[in-house]
């Protein structure tokens, strides 16, 4: 796999939450990082996401924003 996202995380998946059109993937990287990501319940069968299974948490976002508590 070749794709220009430089921030690519590889993990297992930790949970789905199956919705009726998205759905919810939780992956865990070794290190503990976690990322969710809300994708297409088609996508998740197509890549056949299971609990437990390796996949890649890709990020590529042209803005990121900061918070912080008042």
């Amino acid at each position: 796999m070749k794709l220009s996202a430089r921030n690519q995380f590889k993990g297992k998946v930790t949970n789905i939450e199956d919705g009726a059109v998205n759905g919810i993937v939780t992956i865990e990287t070794e290190g503990g990082d976690v990322f969710v990501s809300t994708i297409s319940m088609d996508s998740i069968k197509s890549l056949g996401l299971k609990v437990g299974k390796e996949a890649y948490a890709i990020v590529k976002a042209t803005n990121v924003m900061v918070g912080v508590d008042e």
